[in-house]
């Protein structure tokens, strides 16, 4: 695998295909700043239609603050590799599994952050093993299947995929609006030539294997409850894929710290970067590596 150059990495980062046991997953990994103490690691998953792109406004506040982190496309993500048509490789446990293998491939536990869809994969990973990881955060992921809005946009989505091709899908969902009212696909982190390319990237397969599980997630938040883990439940003060007041009583369930982003919606690492990442690195700081 090689990484196109068509986006830019933040200052002192890199982008480059990340080797496990289970295949290459393009990542960019962004180090601690020079002459900061180095204070862990931190694997970012992205949700639906996004990417590592997602978490650039957050590398360097993170870096700042400590963290090294890796933002990681997942397999059928972006320019991660993935079969077009196959949905098998798609299954949850085997989305799961890819991020045991990611974190394995780091070398050190890690603070496991997923945003939207990477949240419920991020679970799915850590109910299987949580011992690579050191706290795991949901950015803006709740405890089960998505709004009823949402679960139409999921369902508009899969029903256009299965007529046309990713471009033409492409092109329809420009017909709807403004990028910035459309949101999905259409938003996220640089020009909207990179988030088309971004979007012809996304394997047909990957989208419709995750949309299908967006639409049908059960609650695991009791079996989640159980895990030996540190947990931060982080969204913005408006979401309209899981309401705040359903994220609120999850993380009184998960006995998890609570963050609210004030200005931010469904994606506060893109909405309110500064006050996100120092959320983030404050719940961070407060966890010892050798703590339980």
């Amino acid at each position: 695998m090689t990484i196109p150059p068509d986006f830019t990495p933040p200052p002192g980062a890199r982008a480059y295909p990340l080797r496990t046991a289970r295949g290459e997953f393009a990542v960019v990994d962004s180090p601690v700043a020079d002459g900061v103490v180095p204070r862990g690691v931190a694997l970012l998953l992205p949700g639906f239609t996004g990417s590592k792109e997602d978490f650039h406004l957050l590398h360097e506040p993170l870096a700042a603050r400590g963290y090294r982190t890796v933002a990681v496309d997942g397999r059928g993500q972006n320019q991660s590799d993935g079969p077009e048509f196959d949905e098998a490789p798609y299954a949850r446990e085997e989305l799961a599994r890819d991020v045991l293998a990611q974190a394995a491939a780091l070398g050190t536990p890690v603070h496991l952050t997923g945003h939207s869809l990477g949240g419920q994969i991020a679970r799915a990973a850590v109910l299987i093993d949580h011992t690579p990881f050191l706290s795991f955060t949901l950015v803006a992921s709740g405890p089960a299947q998505i709004s009823e809005s949402q679960r139409q946009r999921v369902q508009l989505l899969h029903d256009a995929l299965a007529l046309m091709t990713m471009p033409e899908v492409w092109e329809a969902i420009l017909a709807m609006g403004p990028p910035e009212e459309v949101g999905g696909p259409a938003r996220g982190f640089g020009e909207l030539a990179l988030l088309r390319q971004r979007w012809v990237n996304h394997k047909p397969a990957q989208l419709l294997a995750t949309g299908r599980q967006l639409l049908t997630e059960p609650d695991r938040v009791a079996e989640l409850a159980a895990v030996p883990l540190p947990f931060h439940v982080l969204s913005g003060a408006r979401d309209d894929t899981w309401p705040v007041t359903l994220l609120d009583d999850m993380a009184m369930d998960l006995g998890a710290h609570r963050t609210v982003v004030a200005g931010a919606e469904h994606s506060p690492n893109l909405d309110q970067p500064m006050p996100t990442a120092h959320a983030l690195a404050d719940f961070w700081d407060k966890i010892r590596p050798d703590s339980d």
